[in-house]
This record gives structure tokens, C-alpha cells and sequence, in this order.
């Protein structure tokens, strides 16, 4: 798996303030969607185009469009929702399909409970939205549902990583034989005791949409 750190200062700046713990969930949606775009700026450099040919106001010219089967984006639910506007934002002719994934608090396992995707995914450009890569689970059995699907190129885009879930990854798909790219503003330092990335940013699906009961 390629692991690509977005090193910019404006991708900097946001995440900080999403770590802050006084930012209140209506700016916190504000700037992960914002935050967002910019990975997906970076996470869209190898989106398969194919060439065509216009006509300008003064001549012909020829440039690329994307390519088909239009890319695909996953986010998972439910956090992941909270990316996929600023996803679309850049690419606004992709597909959407959904994947329902949670976190047994006692395992720290992913478990499956929903999905919404194509019976078919052979020849798709996959992007997986999902806010924090903290033990790895969830976004590893996102990727190998995509593949054993028939998606060709997954990439990953995550507000925030730790070190043990990309180690994770790299060992659950080591023989997966297809493109994974992982696309984060930051890789953190550890998980804590509970799962947590630290110093992270708290539960993104609460800080998102509040608690619910």
C-alpha cells in the first residue's frame, strides 16, 4: 500500500483546528468538508481519463475527460458521510455507494450491517472515505469487500492515520493484487488503550453529527 501524506498549509491548518476540542460540530462539518476536497485533489492523480477533442471558441483543441466505468466513492457509514459531499465537490460525476461498517467496542473488529454498492465492480476506480484509520479494521474489510467485487484500484482518503492501522492494512492485503493508496492529513502518533488515535481528534461520527443515544 502507498501511504501519501498531504503536506500543505492550508490541509495543516484545518486539521488543527479540527483537533481542537472547542470546535463545535457545525464548523467541525464545515472544515472536514473543506479538508476533504483537498485530499481529494491529491487522491485523484492517477483517476484514469481517457483523450478527447473540443472545440474552443477558436479552435479545436484536445484534452481528457474521465474515463468509463466512472470512478466509484464509498464512503462508510456513518462518518464517512460527512466526507462525501466535499468528495463530490471535485468529482461530481462519480458514482456513490455506500458501505455500513462499526466498530465492536469490545473487539475493536469491523462488523458489516449495510451496503449499497454494485453487484459488479470489475474495471472500477474505487474511493473509500473514511475519517479516522485507527486499528485498520474497518477500511481492510471495506478494501477486500471492493475486491472480492472485482474493483482494480481502491484509494483510501482519511482525515487522520495511525501507525498500527496502516501496519494492519499492509498485512491483511499483502496478497490482495490490486492498487491500494492510502491519502491522509496527518499520520499520528499511536493508538491509546481504547483504540484511539492519539492526539487525534476525539470520535469524528460524534464530533460530525453529535451522540447519539
Amino acid at each position: 500500500m502507498q501511504v501519501h501524506v498531504a503536506d500543505h498549509p492550508l490541509i495543516s491548518h484545518k486539521l488543527t483546528v479540527l483537533r481542537d476540542k472547542r470546535t463545535d460540530s457545525p464548523t467541525f462539518r464545515r472544515l472536514a468538508d473543506e479538508l476533504v476536497t483537498l485530499l481529494a485533489y491529491e487522491a485523484t492523480r492517477d483517476v484514469r481519463v481517457e483523450p478527447i477533442e473540443v472545440e474552443t471558441p477558436v479552435a479545436k483543441a484536445t484534452g481528457v475527460k474521465l474515463s468509463a466505468p466512472r470512478p466509484l466513492v464509498v464512503p462508510i457509514l456513518r462518518a464517512g458521510l460527512g466526507m462525501l459531499e466535499g468528495m463530490q465537490r471535485l468529482l461530481p460525476t462519480a458514482e456513490v455507494g455506500f458501505l455500513g461498517m462499526i466498530r465492536n467496542e469490545k473487539t475493536l473488529e469491523a462488523e458489516t450491517y449495510a451496503e449499497r454498492l454494485p453487484d459488479d465492480l470489475a474495471g472500477r476506480q474505487c474511493y473509500v472515505l473514511d475519517p479516522m484509520l485507527a486499528t485498520g479494521g474497518t477500511l481492510a474489510m471495506a478494501i477486500d469487500f471492493l475486491v472480492k467485487r472485482g474493483a482494480d484500484h481502491i484509494t483510501a482518503i482519511c482525515l487522520l492515520a495511525a501507525p498500527e492501522g496502516i501496519a494492519r492494512i499492509e498485512k491483511e492485503l499483502e496478497n490482495v493484487g490490486v492498487p491500494v493508496t492510502l491519502v491522509t492529513a496527518g499520520l499520528d502518533e499511536k493508538l491509546n488503550e481504547l483504540g484511539y488515535i492519539v492526539p487525534g481528534l476525539g470520535d469524528a461520527g460524534d464530533r460530525l453529527y453529535g451522540v447519539a443515544g
